[in-house]
């Protein structure tokens, strides 16, 4: 059962997932005078795609780095599969990779670049690689210094892809892609995942990702208004269009088609989520938050 005294709010279900990332009473901030986290928890595990939502300057990426071990908590802890990532042990730098929203990659040919970073990923996957190369319509044997922003990053994700680690962490993997790149990024982060995969994805653009995730967590502050899968949220809530707000809505806007809003779920009639609803539901209305913390019948 929640506990008042803890501001976090999770689905009372179990999770079907084993925990790979764990965060208990972690505290972080890059300076002391104005943390970022303070006695946060979050657990995360295999065989999801989640969606990581908050407003700008709530820490997403700074969580993905904690969880990456290129940084480190001022206080608790911050493990993957129980190793402290901040010890970067050649066995997690190997399992988790780290897409950032903006990385560099230096001006040589794809093929002389591989041949450095490949050593460390000892699971890394040539025919993996030259199958996403071929669906980004990156060629394969490119000098990386010549191409332009959105291929570069279709190189990068594709090396993602293939390096072999279960955990992909990715921080807006969108931006910088046109309309054809992010259908291809669908098609091939879906053929990535299995059931030993982890992929959290950091992202304002909901709309490129939404009909990938199958969990999502949404920050406010420090707190973790939501952690759970979108499976659940479809057996508590409903996502309406109509003529006008429905008195029960816990949360109205206006839409193209009238008014959208978002409502207590009825049994045998459940509804795709809308995230962009969610997540305003969520930062809206303390009753909506409160479904996920009752006992599923």
């Amino acid at each position: 059962m929640h506990d008042s005294s803890d501001d976090t709010y999770i689905c009372s279900i179990l999770f079907n997932y084993y925990t790979m990332i764990t965060i208990q009473d972690m505290s972080f901030g890059y300076t002391s005078s104005k943390p970022i986290f303070s006695g946060f928890h979050l657990e995360l595990g295999g065989g999801m795609v989640c969606g990581l939502l908050g407003k700008n300057g709530v820490g997403k990426s700074t969580l993905l780095h904690l969880a990456a071990g290129l940084l480190r908590p001022t206080a608790g802890s911050v493990t993957y599969r129980g190793t402290a990532t901040f010890a970067r042990r050649p066995e997690m730098l190997s399992d988790v990779f780290l897409v950032p929203e903006e990385f560099a990659l230096p001006a040589i040919k794809l093929e002389s670049w591989l041949k450095v970073v490949t050593p460390f990923y000892p699971q890394f996957d040539n025919e993996h690689l030259a199958s996403c190369l071929d669906q980004f319509e990156v060629p394969r044997g490119c000098n990386l210094g010549s191409l332009s922003m959105g291929q570069r990053k279709k190189a990068f994700l594709s090396f993602a892809l293939a390096s072999g680690a279960t955990t992909l962490l990715m921080d807006e993997p969108t931006n910088g892609l046109d309309i054809p790149s992010k259908s291809q990024f669908r098609k091939v982060l879906s053929q990535f995942m299995d059931d030993d995969k982890c992929v959290i994805i950091s992202t304002h653009q909901v709309g490129d990702v939404e009909n990938l995730l199958d969990h999502v967590v949404i920050l406010d502050g420090n707190s973790v208004l939501l952690n759970c899968p979108l499976a659940d949220v479809s057996r508590r809530l409903s996502f309406v269009i109509g003529d006008s707000a429905p008195a029960d809505a816990y949360y109205s806007q206006p839409s193209v088609g009238g008014v959208a809003a978002v409502v207590p779920a009825e049994e045998g009639n459940e509804t795709d989520v809308n995230l962009e609803l969610l997540f305003n539901a969520m930062m809206s209305s303390a009753e909506a938050r409160d479904l996920f913390n009752k006992e599923v019948k």
